[in-house]
């Protein structure tokens, strides 16, 4: 992997760069779908490609279940299993450490899991997400870390943090695939000192890109954005910053303004499962009876498939059936916002008109 900086604004710490992988070149910031079991749910990889999404995240736990890690490297490896061309992530299992795990189950040894597929459990290691994460063959990997829960006390905050430092010297150690990128993770809750020193810490393990976890899991937006206010600046200026889970859009052009590089997050996706559309004209709720008769496209400013071919009517019409149809061109419809989003931010930064794009997000959109 290299990572390639290009402009920068003049208000603010974004940056636009060039992230080239063997699997092509991400342009930065990015917006990342989550494909966690290996599909971008309700949407094929052909489909997202068409609406130009770059790279995708998968999750190492997830497929670790289901279909297993042997089926996915006998296809030949996550890119030809999935027939997915582009850039591909994978998120270390972490964070289901903390939607998953009991926490007398997670100790500096190993993690205890139940798999959400039959219960059983499964024990998780530094060494064992790195296996799989390598075997998996995705572009770039997350070293295993702790997410903690909000709240969470100064001292619960200041063990997970550390134990997630002495996880990514184990990660570290245990990566044996020169092909892929790993990249540390930044943990501290809503702590700055304690984000400041994980970012330090890390930092100085000599990673080649960086993850800002345990966010959006329940802090107020201004918890966030001090937690990465306290981070970014300890971490090298040359390497890529992911920030993990975070999905709205006026966030997202903040965190850009922050210096973050890549966001991943469900939001587009599951809000188009539940009829919530972004355009540029305002947030529609397609299951409302209004639509019923409107025949316009969902937005004049999008060429997605949905707003290309189709009618704020049938749409309608097919949210209201429950059809798989339905499904998949609302999520096409907001992936290819964000992708429009992420060009607008770009364009901001090289144009000096970012703070001008957020008034904009924040007036057309809310979670």
């Amino acid at each position: 992997m290299d990572f390639e900086i290009g402009a920068h604004d003049a208000n603010s710490s974004a940056r636009t760069g060039r992230l080239v992988t063997a699997h092509g070149v991400v342009q930065t910031p990015a917006f990342v779908p989550c494909a966690s079991r290996g599909v971008v749910k309700a949407c094929s990889p052909k489909d997202i490609a068409s609406v130009g999404v770059q790279a995708v995240m998968c999750n190492a736990f997830h497929l670790l279940i289901q279909p297993g890690v042997e089926t996915i490297k006998q296809a030949g490896g996550l890119h030809r299993f999935m027939n997915w061309p582009g850039v591909v992530a994978t998120d270390s299992g972490g964070f289901q450490v903390f939607s998953l795990a009991e926490p007398k189950n997670i100790t500096d040894k190993a993690v205890i899991l139940p798999s959400p597929l039959d219960g059983r459990q499964i024990e998780l290691t530094p060494e064992l997400s790195i296996e799989i994460q390598n075997q998996l063959g995705a572009d770039i990997i997350m070293a295993f870390d702790e997410c903690t829960s909000y709240p969470c006390s100064y001292e619960d905050a200041a063990g997970s943090m550390e134990r997630t430092l002495r996880w990514a010297e184990r990660s570290k150690a245990a990566h044996s695939n020169s092909e892929q990128a790993l990249f540390g993770i930044i943990q501290g809750s809503v702590y700055p000192d304690l984000r400041a020193q994980s970012a330090r810490a890390t930092a100085d393990l000599g990673f080649p890109g960086y993850a800002i976890g345990g966010v959006s899991v329940g802090e107020t937006e201004a918890e966030m954005f001090a937690a990465l206010e306290a981070s970014l600046p300890e971490l090298p200026e040359a390497a890529p910053r992911h920030l993990l889970g975070v999905g709205v859009p006026v966030q997202m052009i903040e965190a850009a303004r922050c210096g973050i590089d890549l966001f991943d997050c469900v939001i587009p996706t599951r809000n188009a499962r539940h009829g919530r559309l972004y355009t540029w004209e305002g947030i529609i709720r397609i299951g409302n009876a209004q639509y019923r008769d409107d025949f316009r496209p969902l937005s004049e400013q999008c060429d997605c498939p949905a707003c290309a071919q189709y009618s704020r009517a049938y749409l309608h019409h097919l949210f209201r059936l429950q059809e798989a149809t339905a499904w998949r061109l609302l999520s096409l419809h907001n992936l290819r916002f964000f992708v429009q989003l992420m060009e607008q931010i770009r364009e901001g930064i090289c144009t000096g008109r970012l703070d001008q794009l957020r008034k904009c997000v924040a007036a057309i959109t809310t979670y």
